[in-house]
C-alpha cells in the first residue's frame, strides 16, 4: 500500500507507480489521504504526469495537526486491516507520511520510507518531526543522497535498513525534460518569454505565518520587479493570508501573480528563470536538475548539496535587505559546479528491484 496526500509525494509516484504496475511480483494499493485537494495541488498533477487512479482517495481535507493527522491515522488504519497489504510505502515528510507509519506499524505492517536521512535544526518544523518519527518507526529506509545515509547511520540505524537509491524526482525531470516543452506556452501566457524573469514560491508555514517576515519576502520581490519581471505562482495558504491583509496586497502591484501551475508549466518556468526563489524544498532541486540558480527564503536546506555545490543560496527571510543581496549575488554568479549527488536518474527501478527483494 503507497500513501500520497501532496504536491510532492504525487511527483514522486508518478516515477514509482509506474514501475510497480509493471512489476509482475507487486501490485500497488494507491492511498490519497487528500491533505492537498486544491485542484492545481491534484488533478492537474495526476492528469499531467500519469499517475494512476488512486484505489482510495479519502479526502480529509486540511485542518490543525492533531486533527488532519488523527483523522488521517483512523481512515487508513481500517483500510489496512481491510486489505491487509504486505508492505505499507511512504513518501517525504507530511503528516499523510506520519500518519500512514503510525498507522502501518502498530497494525505490525513492514514499513519503507522514501526521502529518508534528511535534516533541519529547526525541531519546530513540522515536517521535520514527521520525518523524525517516521525514520525511527519504519523498518526500510531508502535515502536520496549519501549524506542522508551518513546521517542515519551515524545514529545509530542498522545499515541493513538503510540503501542509498537516489531521488526519484531526478528520475522525473530527465523524464519530462522533452515532455515540458508541449506546455511552454505558460511562458507566453505570462509574457515571459524570451524575457529575463525570477520565478517565485513562498509556502512554508514560517515564512507565510509570520506577517512581518511575509512582508519582507514580498517586498524584496517588489522591489526587484525594477529590473526583472517576477512570477510569483500562489499557494492557496499564502493567497489566503494576503487576502486578509491590505499592506501585503500592495507589495504584490508590480508582481505576475499566478494561480498554483501544473508540474509541466513549472518545469517551464524553471527551466526558462534567470533565478528561482523558493522556500520549496522540491523546487530548490528541480531548479538544479534544470541548472537555474536559487535562492533558498530559509536560513538552512536539508538539500545541503546544493549550496556546497553552489547552485543555491540560503538567506534570511526576515530582512528585505539580506534577501535582495542574495538574489543580485545569485544572479551574478550563478553557474555552480557539475555532479550527480542524487544518483544517476534510476532511483525508480533500485527501489522496486529493492523492494520486491524485500517482499519476495
Amino acid at each position: 500500500m503507497t500513501v500520497v496526500g501532496a504536491r510532492p509525494q504525487f511527483i514522486k509516484a508518478a516515477v514509482l507507480s509506474p514501475l510497480l504496475a509493471k512489476h509482475t511480483e507487486l501490485k500497488e494499493i494507491l492511498v490519497h489521504t487528500g491533505q492537498h485537494y486544491d485542484y492545481q495541488m491534484t488533478d492537474v498533477m495526476f492528469n499531467q504526469l500519469d499517475i494512476p487512479t488512486p484505489d482510495y482517495n479519502l479526502e480529509v481535507g486540511s485542518g490543525m495537526h492533531g486533527e488532519q493527522t488523527g483523522h488521517m491515522l483512523a481512515k487508513l488504519e481500517e483500510l489496512m486491516v481491510k486489505d491487509k497489504p504486505d508492505l505499507c510505502l511512504v513518501y517525504g515528510d507530511t503528516n499523510s507520511t506520519l500518519a500512514a507509519a503510525l498507522a502501518a506499524v502498530k497494525l505490525k505492517i513492514p514499513t519503507a520510507h522514501i526521502e529518508s536521512g534528511l535534516r533541519y535544526h529547526n525541531r519546530h518544523m513540522p515536517e521535520n518531526l514527521n520525518r523524525l518519527v517516521v525514520e525511527n518507526i519504519a523498518d526500510y529506509l531508502f535515502t536520496p543522497c549519501e549524506r542522508a545515509s551518513q546521517t542515519l547511520l551515524s545514529l545509530g540505524v542498522p545499515s541493513d535498513n538503510v540503501f542509498f537509491v537516489g531521488d526519484v524526482m531526478y528520475d522525473l525531470a530527465l523524464q519530462v525534460k522533452d515532455k515540458a516543452s508541449t506546455h511552454a506556452n505558460v511562458l507566453n501566457d505570462l509574457d515571459v518569454e524570451d524575457k529575463p524573469y525570477i520565478l517565485a514560491t513562498v509556502h512554508r508555514a514560517e515564512n507565510t505565518d509570520d506577517p512581518a517576515r511575509l512582508s519582507a519576502i514580498l517586498t524584496a520581490l517588489n522591489e526587484m520587479t525594477s529590473e526583472y519581471r517576477v512570477v510569483l505562482p500562489l499557494h492557496p495558504r499564502t493567497k489566503k493570508i494576503i487576502d486578509l491583509n491590505p499592506e501585503l496586497q500592495t507589495r504584490l502591484a508590480p508582481i505576475t501573480v499566478t494561480e498554483p501551475q501544473g508540474f509541466l508549466e513549472m518545469v517551464s518556468l524553471v527551466k526558462a528563470a534567470k533565478l528561482v526563489v523558493t522556500d520549496s524544498g522540491g523546487l530548490q532541486k528541480e531548479a538544479f536538475f534544470h541548472n537555474t540558480p536559487c535562492v533558498i527564503l530559509y536560513d538552512e536546506t536539508a538539500w545541503q548539496e546544493l549550496v556546497d555545490m553552489g547552485w543555491a543560496s540560503l538567506t534570511d527571510p526576515s530582512s528585505k535587505n539580506a534577501i535582495i543581496r542574495a538574489i543580485l549575488d545569485k544572479l551574478e554568479n550563478p553557474q555552480g559546479q557539475a555532479g550527480y549527488p542524487y544518483g544517476q536518474g534510476n532511483s525508480g527501478e533500485l527501489i522496486v528491484e529493492k523492494l520486491a527483494g524485500l517482499l519476495g
